[in-house]
C-alpha cells in the first residue's frame, strides 16, 4: 500500500483529533514533560503533539518529510501564536545536531518509520538525562461496533490496508528503544470515547491511511458515500461516541 499524507493533509488537519490534555498531565506526572526543555516531536504531521508540548512551556522543534503536511502544522501554529519550528525531514535522518534535545516525542506514528534507526536517532538526539516517548491514540473495533463496520467497509475498498482489528497496544516498541540503549522503560495506558459527528467521523476516516491517503479520488468519493450510508442506516444518531486507546512507553536516556 503506497501511502502519501500529503493527500489528505487538509481533513487530517480538521478531523484527526490531537491527543487530549489528559495525555500530556500524565508525561508531565512522568517527570518526562517540564517547562523549558527543548523537544523534538518526530513524525509531526499537522502538529498536534508538537503544540501540546509547546504549551506546556517547551521548545519544540517538529520533523515531518510532508510539505503538505508541515504547511498545516504552521498554519495551526500561526494560528496559535507559538512558536514551535516545523522543518523538513525524517525520523531516521532528522538533521538536527546530536544531543539537542531533552525529550523526543513520537505520536502515532512509529510504525511508519524504520524503527531501529528511529529508535538510534532518538537516542543520537538526546542529551544523558532525556526522556523518549512513543505514544498512539487509536480507535478500538469491538465485536458490532461502529468501528469495526468502519473497518470492514474501508477492506472491501483497499483490500491491502493492513491496520484493522488493532488493540492499541504495541509491545513490540519496547524491543525498539531497548535494543539501542534506552532504560527504565515504563508504559501507561487508559480508554475514553471521543465524540464525533457522523460528517466528522467521516472526515477522520478519510484522513486515514487505508482511504485518501492511498486511493485515487474517485474511489475516495464512492468510499465516503457508501460510508455515510452506512453511518444513517445503522448508526443514527448526531453525535457518535467513538472509543479509544491511548498506549505510550517512556524511556530514558542515561
Amino acid at each position: 500500500m503506497n501511502v502519501d499524507f500529503g493527500k489528505t493533509a487538509d481533513d487530517y488537519a480538521r478531523h484527526r483529533a490531537g491527543f487530549p490534555e489528559a495525555f500530556f498531565d500524565r508525561l508531565a506526572a512522568e517527570g518526562v514533560l517540564r517547562p523549558g526543555i527543548e523537544a523534538t516531536d518526530l513524525g509531526t504531521g499537522t502538529g498536534t503533539v508538537a503544540l501540546g508540548l509547546a504549551r506546556r512551556g517547551c521548545r519544540v522543534t517538529g520533523i515531518d518529510p510532508s510539505e503538505p503536511m508541515l504547511e498545516q502544522a504552521r498554519n495551526r501554529a500561526a494560528q496559535e501564536g507559538s512558536t514551535v519550528e516545523f522543518r523538513t525531514g525524517t525520523a531516521e535522518a532528522t538533521g538536527l545536531p546530536e544531543a539537542s534535545a531533552d525529550l523526543v516525542a513520537a505520536g502515532q506514528c512509529w510504525h511508519w518509520f524504520d524503527r531501529p534507526r528511529a529508535a538510534a536517532e532518538a537516542f543520537r538526539l538526546l542529551r544523558p538525562g532525556g526522556h523518549v516517548v512513543i505514544a498512539h491514540f487509536d480507535w478500538i473495533p469491538l465485536t458490532g461496533n461502529m468501528v469495526e463496520a468502519t473497518e470492514r467497509l474501508i477492506l472491501k475498498h483497499n483490500p491491502s490496508w493492513n491496520f484493522s482489528g488493532g488493540t492499541g497496544l504495541y509491545p513490540q516498541w519496547l524491543r525498539d528503544l531497548s535494543e539501542v540503549g534506552f532504560a527504565d522503560l515504563r508504559t501507561f495506558s487508559y480508554d475514553l470515547n471521543v465524540p464525533y459527528t457522523p460528517d466528522s467521523w467521516r472526515g477522520r476516516i478519510r484522513a486515514s491511511a487505508g482511504v485518501k491517503a492511498s486511493l485515487p479520488p474517485e474511489q475516495v468519493t464512492l468510499f465516503d458515500l457508501e460510508l455515510a450510508s452506512l453511518l444513517a442506516k445503522n448508526f443514527p444518531g448526531e453525535i457518535l461516541q467513538v472509543p479509544h486507546r491511548i498506549w505510550a512507553v517512556v524511556g530514558d536516556r542515561v
